[in-house]
């Protein structure tokens, strides 16, 4: 089993990695901010679930199949910006209609963690990140790789649970502080617009 030190050290780091900007918390405060700190919570587990995804297939080997194939790799891409552009265009449907946070109850609980799921595993930059970051706190004379990777995800997805909560809290009240206002609302949807459709360039233009 790795040692305490390196647990700890690994945790600071993934912490540090979860606060710094990237598509999955900025997901989850436009998500927090539309729809409310509940929805911002369920997309945050749904996240979490896709982690638990890439931690698999890293501790598998198949993560490493994925980069190697140029095809695997862009067809993920591919899905991945589709769906950031579909959730641009609802979000800006909203804010031309003037509509507050009329999407979250249409969606559903198990909808948005769905949502949050489908948006962590078409992200093939994550399970390429795990595959350069998990193994570097790894020891093969510490017992099975397999079972070090594992503890390694689940510590990373601890971290990520409570900096991505605190997120959909802080985004959440933000929201709920201007959901009488039909202006506000407008713009935080064309703003959430505007964000969905720049992570989805973004991710098109991950090389390989």
């Amino acid at each position: 089993m790795i040692a305490a030190e390196p647990l700890l050290a690994f945790f600071a780091v993934s912490i540090t990695l979860a606060l710094a900007p990237g598509p999955d918390n900025i997901f989850v405060l436009t998500q927090s901010a539309q729809h409310g700190r509940a929805a911002g919570l369920l997309v945050t587990l749904g996240l979490c679930t896709g982690l638990l995804a890439h931690t698999a297939f890293v501790a598998l080997g198949i993560a490493a199949v994925v980069h190697a194939s140029a095809i695997a790799f862009n067809s993920i891409k591919l899905v991945g910006a589709l769906y950031l552009l579909y959730l641009a265009w609802q979000a800006w449907r909203s804010a031309s209609r003037g509509a507050g946070r009329t999407l979250a109850p249409a969606l559903g609980r198990l909808a948005l963690y769905r949502r949050g799921i489908f948006m962590n595993i078409t992200n093939p930059k994550v399970s390429v990140f795990f595959l350069a970051f998990l193994p570097q706190f790894s020891d093969p004379t510490r017992g099975a790789l397999v079972v070090q990777l594992a503890l390694l995800g689940g510590i990373f997805i601890v971290a990520t649970l409570l900096v991505f909560g605190a997120i959909a809290l802080l985004a959440g009240a933000l929201g709920q502080q201007v959901e009488h206002s039909q202006r506000a609302q407008r713009v935080i949807n064309g703003m959430a617009a505007v964000i969905f459709a720049a992570l989805a360039f973004k991710l098109l233009i991950i090389e390989h």
